[in-house]
């Protein structure tokens, strides 16, 4: 029993530290083969479509309105041309949390998916900054000879340019970035205008662009092992019956090198000919035939060199593959359980409010109230005064010209102006007051309604108290 013991803690021991870390704690530098499959294919479609919507999603407008910005300045968001400010800060909330059940949801299900496929730090490194390292530096074979030989003159002039090209592309994702942060054309003025006038800004731009440059040169995988929580998370959010991409043990076990015209079967091999090309291409360094691991984050890369190998070979491919824990031991495939049901129910309804919410948002917050530490007024002709607070908040990218009607009996609307100007994406307050002959039926108050038209067209009717006296 206990050298059974002893030897699951021999097999398991490759989960006491991260592949990317040797024994003396020191960093093991990662070189993956040049991937190439139709999993390849399927992600170059994905990735590039995002990359598309990252970079272009600032400086698509309409009407003036990009189609995403996170304004923290001005406390203004936009997301899909909607402009969102604090008072809406319910409805963002919930998108969040939406977006976090999502991520949950799909990895309950296909576990680190979102991390190969969809994450902007795998996508840049992956089908930007890894495709301009095999581009001057070559192959991973090429790339660790390259690595290890001493600084020549070819060495210093594939680094040079690498890492030229390298921050240059760093400069151009934080322009990208910041764009989200201030806009276009804020990012437009900072790039055309003396430094002097942009200096906060410039010094921004220079700042993420040796962020992203430390991370994407340097930091690499480290940031999908190491730094990010999601890949702490996803054990938690994973069971038996979470689709993942896996070795199948059943099948592959048990390994050995292939050879021409050999009986496999007859020996008791298995379909793994320990070939080490599932490992070779990993862009984290591990060994998916040791099964789900921290480190991988689903890009399928395995998945392409083992079905090429599998072709090769005369075999079936599919050695690895998505499939569940359960798919491998008892062949079962993936089942909607409880618990994605669950998720799948709460998901549905949750983005179902928010679209609810979204389509019955004013885009022309109005709200009157009695101004404070006020009480009622008798005028000189004899009527009752009130004075109230008008507050408007303007969502759209609309000028309004604001005016004010009631249709309550013998009711007067005083205001310093006749119209008040509320421009796009302003706030205003302004005061006003309600008057009414002293002879109107009061018992202490009145409710009275005011409309609110905003260029002629009827924005909000709002129901208020009048305070009066008491016959």
């Amino acid at each position: 029993m206990s050298l059974d013991f002893d030897e699951i803690q021999q097999e398991e021991a490759f989960r006491d530290s991260i592949a990317t870390v040797n024994a003396d704690g020191k960093r093991v530098w990662v070189f993956p083969k040049k991937p190439k499959g139709k999993w390849l294919n399927r992600r170059k479609i994905i990735s590039f479509f995002l990359l598309f919507v990252l970079i272009s999603s600032p400086f698509i407008k309409i009407d003036g309105v990009p189609f995403i910005q996170f304004d923290l300045i001005n406390r203004k968001f936009i997301l899909f041309f909607q402009v969102f400010w604090p008072q809406d800060l319910y409805l963002f909330a919930l998108a969040l949390v939406i977006g976090i059940i999502f991520v949950v949801f799909f990895t309950i299900i296909f576990g680190r998916i979102f991390c190969g496929w969809f994450c902007p730090q795998t996508i840049f490194m992956e089908m930007v900054f890894r495709k301009i390292e095999y581009w001057i530096e070559g192959d991973w074979t090429y790339q660790k000879k390259l690595d290890s030989q001493p600084w020549n003159r070819e060495k210093i002039f594939k680094k040079s340019l690498k890492h030229l090209i390298f921050l240059a592309v760093s400069f151009f994702i934080s322009n990208i970035f910041l764009a989200y942060i201030i806009g276009s054309s804020e990012l437009f003025k900072i790039l055309s205008e003396p430094i002097s006038q942009h200096i906060w800004g410039f010094l921004g731009i220079i700042i993420f662009s040796l962020t992203f440059y430390g991370v994407f040169a340097f930091l690499r995988e480290q940031v999908c092992t190491s730094i990010c929580p999601y890949g702490r998370l996803q054990g938690v959010l994973m069971d038996e019956n979470t689709m993942v991409v896996a070795y199948d043990y059943e099948r592959g076990e048990n390994r050995a090198k292939f050879k021409k015209n050999e009986d496999r079967d007859e020996k008791g091999y298995g379909d793994c000919i320990d070939c080490y090309q599932c490992v070779h291409v990993c862009p984290t360094g591990i060994d998916i035939r040791n099964g789900t691991q921290l480190e991988c984050v689903n890009c399928t890369a395995c998945i392409d060199a083992c079905d090429t190998i599998m072709t090769g070979i005369g075999k079936e491919t599919g050695l690895i593959r998505f499939v569940s824990e359960n798919g491998i031991k008892e062949r079962k495939k993936f089942e909607w359980t409880r618990r994605v049901k669950s998720y799948t129910f709460l998901l549905i309804s949750l983005i179902v409010v928010l679209a609810i919410m979204l389509f019955t948002r004013d885009d022309i917050q109005v709200s009157i109230f009695r101004q404070r530490g006020t009480t009622m007024n008798i005028t000189a002709d004899f009527k009752i005064s009130n004075t109230y607070e008008l507050n408007l908040i303007n969502k759209t990218n609309k000028n309004y010209w604001i005016t004010l009607k009631t249709d309550s009996k013998d009711c007067t609307i005083r205001m310093a102006f006749k119209k008040i100007f509320l421009g796009k994406e302003k706030q205003l307050r302004e005061r006003f007051i309600v008057e009414m002959p002293i002879n109107t039926q009061f018992n202490g108050h009145k409710t009275i309604e005011i409309k609110v038209l905003g260029n002629g067209e009827e924005l909000n009717t709002i129901k208020t108290k009048f305070i009066g006296p008491i016959f």
